[in-house]
């Protein structure tokens, strides 16, 4: 039997980040938060769907480090993980910012 926290942080670490920015609703998520913190709720209202959908796209982004979570109260806002996108920037800039010719 296997401890509960290895269970965790394997199912944490299966997510590819790549494929969570793959998808437009999670990029949108993304730069909607990156202006203000806001809630589930907040965020739903920017989207045609409802708000477990977006709860799902938030809990998908929050595994990969690509938004963070602060409780205030009884509410959870949501903000931009700088930290990870820093680390997708310089990815980037590696892999591509250095070949000019296209």
């Amino acid at each position: 039997m296997q401890p509960l926290g290895c269970i965790l942080l394997f199912e944490v670490m299966k997510r590819d980040i790549f494929q969570a920015i793959a998808d437009p609703t999670r990029r949108a998520i993304i730069a909607l938060i990156a202006l203000q913190a806001m809630t589930p709720n907040a965020i739903a209202e920017h989207f045609d769907t409802s708000r477990q959908a977006v709860s799902k796209h938030l809990r998908i982004l929050a595994e990969c480090e690509l938004v963070k979570q602060e409780y205030k109260g009884r509410e959870i806002y949501y903000s931009a993980g700088d930290r990870k996108m820093k680390e997708i920037d310089e990815w980037l800039d590696r892999k591509f910012g250095a070949d000019t010719s296209n």
